[in-house]
């Protein structure tokens, strides 16, 4: 039996919604060459109008709309559903005023069909996202969830909270944004696999303006691809532009490239306007010399034939289409090209209220490297004024991140700091002022740290989650397990718990030279490492001086740091033999020759006082403790010197222990280490459980676990520690009420950390410190067990004493002989 019209159309709309919009448009033809009655015709066209619009036919789609909507037979009712059918084909066009007026016009005339306007105004919010009228989207978003709470489907509403989430992101509130898109996306990947793709995408943006782009691009690619293989040019090529807009960050040759390709497909679909977006992105690739790639150098030009007159035409179609907020980033981004690159600059562009952050901080920016390409007379005054602009544009960022309590996200949306944070330190170091480069130093550590967090009660169901993970950890034995589906998935949802279940108890304030030095002892200075342009430089301030040290030898020490970890590692597993003196003998050199260039010259300065250590990313895994010149003496890395003159260290008085599984001398060193206190709790292998050491972690104040732990560099809080039933992670740490004040890691290579965006290292370490430790006793590298037993022995002495932890560390290195790469991290004295 021959289907019926309505029948078809109902077949063609359940298409529709599934993404399947080839298939929907072949059923809707058919739809409409069985429909008899006018009106049921004009709304199978209109349908099929926008169906043929996702995949590729705008033009048809807009001239047979048109066409149905000048048929004077159709009902007015039915003309409203058209003209709102119409503003959505205009809509995926970016066609963004005549969109507004026909859906507006839609709107108007069929008050009385509240689920039709309620598709309307989730239609229409699109448009206002566009245009940046937020307060507009989320109205328009509101208004329609409430009637689809009362009368839609699962669906309606998942949409609807789903777009919320986008218009979340574009506020800047990443924590509802991703709230809103993770509830909302399994409802959605359950219609069709090309729902699933639009989610991801979306969540892909959220984590891209996060600075998490590595998982960002793995969502857009893969996003790409699945709409590629259903058919779907406009939505393929929008995953590209956004691909593109997050390898602007870090790779500007392979954001050129993908940007050029997707304005090709926007092209060939007839979407001029996105076609304006993606070239927008593709100049902007072009003019980013002078961009901060992920470890934190200078992006060279990708080229230097920028034609500067297709910049204005692109940002003449831009502005015209709505995309005021493009145009803007696009012509500021020419500004810093000119004044990176010693061209004569343009009148400021304007930054409108609405701009987004990413805009106006580009903006601050722009100030800034104009204040810092000045010489001759006025240059000290432009070097103050570049750094001046630098920190308001940071302050901005501050204010922005001080909402969020999630170590995971502080230290990820640093990234939207990282060329501000260089052209400060530059104009800093450039004047040869201690306070000035002293300063930058701080806020270059507190980028990340200034948030305190306020931590959320244990949640069962991310426990759960992470007990999961644990498994198939154990069943993915490889380095890559995290790449595995399910693991994605639970990762992804860990982390989305701890982002919207963390919030910010307090914000740090930053102490300046000055208020350091009142606070500092005179057997106490502070070495205060930046890393700029021209390279690394150190400030050591004493209780009564601060002068800037240069250290031009950085460049080839840093040169030889791959070779020192291989070194390192080697040195801890062949112990005896004739490849033992080789190896010891190439460590000794290269351990010297980084002795030399980061610390002899700084030490002539500070003497032999104690020492507080402020680093940057780029010195993360640097084997402190082993450097000739800091061998036996008593140092801490502290996240900032701040924090570390706020943090009052208090006198232990329990100490628990436990031991991983296969770790050889394992018993040994916990049951040595234990014999110094009085009192002591110990967990054996066997019994050293997740849940048995965080709750033993919970009674004491020193927590010293000696197991096999591992570092993950593309996910770091998913570094851990091995233990009876699987793998403590990162992000078990925040089960953890409370910490314990000192926590002692005889584990190899947790002590390491990953940088993330230049300045910010996060790890295991990282962690602890986040969630309340005062000192953390952790290794970069591979320990010896020979060497961890003896020589953590040694420091439980101190410990068990009432000694502070870097004192304890010291003598302990004293006393044995023993040159291991451990050492404190965060106040350890």
């Amino acid at each position: 039996m021959t289907p019926s019209a309505d029948e078809l159309y109902a077949r063609g709309r359940e298409l529709s919604a599934q993404r399947r919009y080839a298939e929907a448009a072949d059923v809707l033809a058919d739809a409409a060459a069985a429909a008899a009655d006018p009106d049921l015709a004009a709304r199978i066209v209109g349908t099929r109008a926008f169906a043929l619009t996702q995949i590729g036919d705008a033009e048809t789609g807009e001239r047979t709309c048109r066409a149905a909507l000048a048929d004077e037979r159709i009902g007015a009712h039915t003309r409203g559903v058209l003209a709102g059918q119409l503003g959505s084909v205009l809509v995926h066009q970016g066609r963004l005023d005549e969109a507004i007026e026909w859906l507006g016009r839609a709107i108007d005339t069929i008050p009385d069909d509240p689920l039709a306007v309620a598709n309307l105004r989730v239609n229409r919010s699109l448009v206002h996202m566009q245009r940046r009228d937020l307060a507009a989207s989320f109205s328009d978003l509101e208004r329609a969830l409430a009637v689809y709470t009362e009368h839609g489907t699962a669906a309606d509403i998942a949409e609807t909270q789903h777009n919320l989430g986008y218009t979340a992101l574009l506020a800047g509130d990443l924590v509802r944004a991703m709230r809103e898109m993770s509830a909302a996306r399994p409802v959605l990947a359950d219609l069709s696999p090309a729902n699933a793709a639009i989610s991801d995408s979306d969540r892909a943006e959220v984590l891209r303006d996060a600075g998490l782009v590595t998982e960002a691009e793995r969502l857009l690619e893969a996003a790409a691809t699945a709409f590629g293989a259903d058919g779907m040019p406009q939505a393929r090529a929008e995953a590209e532009l956004h691909l593109a807009a997050s390898l602007l960050r870090h790779d500007p040759a392979r954001a050129e490239s993908v940007a050029r390709v997707a304005a090709d497909r926007f092209t060939e679909v007839g979407s001029a306007s996105w076609a304006a977006r993606a070239d927008g992105i593709r100049l902007r690739a072009l003019l980013s010399g002078g961009t901060m790639d992920r470890a934190g150098r200078i992006v060279a030009d990708v080229d230097d034939g920028v034609d500067e007159a297709e910049v204005d035409r692109v940002a003449r179609r831009l502005t015209g289409a709505g995309f005021a907020n493009e145009a803007t980033a696009l012509r500021l981004a020419r500004e810093l090209w000119r004044a990176r690159t010693g061209r004569p600059v343009a009148r400021m562009p304007r930054v409108a209220p609405t701009s987004s952050l990413e805009v106006r901080l580009l903006a601050h920016e722009v100030r800034a490297a104009r204040a810092a390409r000045s010489d001759g007379a006025a240059a000290h005054q432009d070097s103050r004024a570049a750094e001046r602009h630098a920190a308001a544009g940071l302050d901005e960022l501050a204010t922005w991140q001080s909402s969020f309590g999630s170590l995971d996200l502080q230290t990820s949306v640093a990234m939207h700091g990282q060329g501000l944070l260089l052209t400060g330190i530059d104009a800093a170091v450039a004047s040869g002022r201690p306070e000035r480069v002293f300063a930058w130093s701080e806020r270059a550590r507190q980028l990340s740290q200034q948030v305190v967090p306020l931590r959320p009660p244990p949640d069962p169901e991310l426990a759960a989650d992470l007990a999961e993970l644990r498994m198939l950890r154990a069943d993915l034995p490889g380095a890559d397990w995290l790449s595995d589906p399910r693991a994605v998935a639970l990762g992804d949802r860990v982390r989305h718990h701890q982002w919207t279940r963390t919030g910010a108890a307090d914000v740090e304030e930053r102490l300046d030279l000055a208020a350091v030095q009142q606070r500092l002892d005179a057997g106490t200075a502070v070495l205060a490492y930046v890393f700029g342009s021209a390279g690394l430089a150190c400030v050591v301030v004493t209780s009564a001086d601060a002068v800037v040290v240069d250290l031009p030898g950085w460049a080839e020490a840093r040169a030889a740091l791959p070779g020192l970890r291989a070194d390192l590692d080697m040195a801890a597993s062949v112990r005896t033999g004739p490849m033992s003196d080789v190896i010891r003998r190439s460590l000794s050199g290269r351990l010297a020759d980084l002795s030399r260039a980061l610390v002899e010259e700084p030490l002539r300065s500070a003497g032999d006082r104690r020492l507080v250590l402020t680093t940057p990313g780029v010195l993360a895994g640097v084997p402190w403790s082993m450097l000739p010149a800091f061998v036996g003496r008593t140092f801490t890395l502290a996240p900032s010197a701040s924090r570390w003159v706020r943090t009052r260290l208090r006198a232990p008085h329990m100490a628990g222990f436990a031991a991983g599984p296969r770790v050889t001398r394992g018993g040994e060193e916990i049951a040595v280490a234990a014999a110094a206190w009085d009192a002591a709790r110990r967990l054996p292998a066997a019994e050293a459980t997740v849940a048995s050491v965080t709750e033993l972690a919970r009674d004491v104040d020193v927590l010293h676990v000696a197991a096999h732990g591992r570092h993950a560099a593309d996910n770091p809080l998913f570094s851990g520690l091995e233990l009876a039933d699987g793998i403590l992670f990162g992000f078990d740490i925040d089960q953890v009420r409370p910490v314990p004040r000192t926590v002692v890691l005889s584990a190899c290579e947790v002590g390491r950390s990953s940088v993330r965006w230049g300045e910010e290292a996060i790890g295991m370490t990282r962690a602890w410190l986040h969630a309340g430790a005062d000192c953390v006793i952790a290794a970069p590298v591979v320990v010896a067990d020979d060497d961890a037993c003896e020589l953590l022995g040694a420091v439980h002495q101190g410990l068990a004493a009432g000694t502070v932890p870097a004192e304890a560390l010291a003598a302990a290195q004293r006393s044995t002989g023993i040159v291991a790469p451990f050492q404190c991290h965060g106040s350890g004295f």
